[in-house]
């Protein structure tokens, strides 16, 4: 005779019923970016400001320039001049939002003990740190790109405008302007320079950040200034400063043109053998995956503050 069975069916949310398979792999990093996105809205809404901020002196410097000149020859050759300051300033916002991200990115879910509450799900801490370093490297170069694109569109559209309504001809405008050539080249600036050469800072800043107790700012630059002082005092050398100064402003070839200065064709600057040579690269990759290493270890042993 079969006796009916006291168990009951594991419900569909039972986490012991959900296979690895009905999950993917990647969903728990994909909604942790999310997250970090929903808890720090600085990460877009500052880029954004500045462009706004870039868009309004180019309405008053160039346009209203271009205006009140009244040789129509000279308004055209205003109009026409390309504005390399401009995406320069939203990449340098970019670079300072992801260094005061990455400062308290660990340090904040520390401070207010939402590390609690975060480790209790089943995220793990290696998950955690990737999608923290996926802001600085992933997200804000997008964002970047897209913003600038954006932007020097506006700025197109704008002098179009003015143009047309002088009664002058809108070639001279749009002519010898390479957008795909320079959209590329932008894209392939961020993702060389902003991403893989300037990953080391960003992964040193979250290893101090889920190190440091108070200050983290200070943490993170004390260390590298006290190295500069003793290596000064006992060798009289200054390597340290000029490799620091090197990582921060990029290899060779990859700086932006100074405004007022001889323009550089796109394409000078592109050559993917030359960077990915370039040692400095590979050292710098080495240290900033030993240090997301190092703070994904911190992570998992770190109590709240």
């Amino acid at each position: 005779m079969n006796t009916p069975s006291n168990t009951v069916p594991q419900s569909p949310l039972d986490p012991q019923a959900v296979t690895p398979t009905t999950m993917s792999e990647t969903r728990p990093l994909y909604w942790s970016i999310r997250r970090e996105l929903w808890e720090n809205r600085s990460i877009y809404i500052a880029p954004l400001v500045v462009a706004g901020v870039v868009l309004l002196g180019f309405l008053i410097a160039t346009i209203g320039r271009a205006v009140a000149t009244a040789d129509p020859a000279q308004r055209a050759a205003v109009l026409v001049e390309r504005n390399n300051f401009a995406a320069g300033v939203i990449m340098a916002t970019a670079f300072i939002v992801g260094v005061f991200y990455c400062l308290d990115a660990l340090h904040g879910e520390r401070r207010d003990r939402s590390i609690l509450f975060w480790k209790s799900l089943p995220v793990s801490d290696l998950t955690t740190v990737l999608s923290k370093a996926s802001i600085p490297l992933v997200v804000l170069p997008l964002l970047t790109f897209a913003i600038i694109v954006v932007m020097q569109l506006i700025m197109l559209l704008l002098s179009t405008a003015v143009l047309l309504m002088s009664g002058l001809d809108v070639a001279t405008l749009w002519t010898p302007l390479p957008l795909f050539q320079m959209s590329l080249v932008l894209l392939y600036h961020l993702v060389t320079v902003h991403v893989l050469w300037h990953a080391p800072i960003y992964a040193w800043l979250l290893l101090v950040s889920g190190w440091a107790r108070r200050a983290v700012f200070l943490w993170a630059v004390l260390p590298v200034v006290a190295i500069q002082i003793v290596e000064k005092i006992a060798f009289n050398t200054s390597y340290i400063a000029a490799i620091l100064g090197h990582r921060l402003a990029g290899p060779e070839g990859f700086h932006f043109t100074a405004p007022g200065s001889a323009p550089v064709h796109p394409l000078m600057t592109f050559d993917p053998a030359k960077f990915l040579s370039t040692p400095g690269l590979w050292i710098g990759l080495a240290f900033a995956a030993a240090f997301l290493a190092s703070a994904v270890r911190l992570r998992r042993y770190r109590e709240p503050i």
